[in-house]
């Protein structure tokens, strides 16, 4: 059985709840989550793993049983969370980015380009043509951020808009557990949780502003390179996924009969994937 351990740690005054697994001293794994999810979505994964590396997978600020950020931006979560590796001792280490943590990883990628060891992208998008038509209420907000097209992205915010992330795409949806939507609901309805995600929304076109920069970093630096894709993700599309192998013609993409939440149905196969990848 693994042990899987439950921490918390203060950040700069921002406490960041994590999960830790694996003997220290072993190779290193960072996993970041994305939205609307916590560390809570790597439970699968991480006991698949566990037995060859030395995972941490925290709570982005904002999210699950961590504080809100110090300012609802990326490059205040990436701020704390690259603080945050410091301070658990994470100096050296590969990186698993999934849909808001992957402009967080990325960040760090871009700012220690010698701590990351490799890139492990789950639908965590780098490239415009990864985004889909999904991403239109959102980009009108980011063009026009009148309080009409703020309000209109609460819909993403409500509880059948959750379920349909992690059932849509997915060929047999009696496969997806009911308790991972339901705790991102619970987290998603507590006190002042709104303002947070809707502002990250708001925020998100710096993450695509940063996109050039990111892909300077494959290029120069040239990371190995994994990608494993939800092929049906409503979001991230799998152009996203290719592109990789433009700026890294190494990269690995390996698609997935499923949808955003990847890990609800393929955990098995993509750690077989992560483990034949990182040796």
């Amino acid at each position: 059985m693994t042990t899987i351990t439950y921490r918390t740690v203060t950040v700069d005054g921002t406490k960041i709840f994590y999960r830790e697994a694996g003997t220290k001293g072993a190779a290193k794994l960072l996993l970041l989550h994305g939205f609307p999810t916590s560390s809570h979505m790597f439970r699968d994964l991480i006991p698949l793993l566990a037995d060859r590396y030395h995972i941490i997978a925290p709570d982005l600020p904002g999210f699950g049983q961590s504080d809100d950020p110090v300012a609802n931006s990326f490059d205040s979560i990436a701020n704390t969370i690259d603080r945050f590796t410091e301070i658990v001792g994470f100096d050296s280490y590969a990186v698993y980015v999934f849909d808001y943590g992957a402009p967080t990883g990325f960040r760090l990628a871009v700012k220690h380009p010698e701590r990351i060891t490799a890139i492990i992208s789950q639908n965590g998008n780098a490239y415009e043509e990864g985004l889909s038509e999904g991403w239109n209420p959102i980009q009108a907000y980011w063009q026009n951020a009148t309080e009409k097209n703020r309000n209109a992205l609460k819909a993403f915010l409500g509880p059948e808009t959750t379920i349909w992330q992690y059932t849509h795409g997915v060929p047999d949806a009696a496969r997806i557990s009911p308790d991972g939507y339901s705790l991102d609901n619970f987290y998603l309805s507590r006190p002042g949780a709104e303002t947070v995600q809707l502002d990250l929304m708001g925020d998100y076109k710096s993450n695509v502003a940063l996109y050039p920069t990111f892909q300077d970093y494959f290029r120069n630096h040239k990371p190995r390179l994994l990608a494993v894709w939800g092929k049906n993700d409503p979001f991230f599309l799998p152009p996203g996924a290719e592109a990789f192998r433009r700026d890294i013609p190494e990269a690995v993409i390996k698609f997935f009969e499923t949808g955003h939440f990847a890990l609800e149905t393929h955990a098995g196969e993509i750690a077989a994937a992560i483990r034949d990848f990182l040796g």
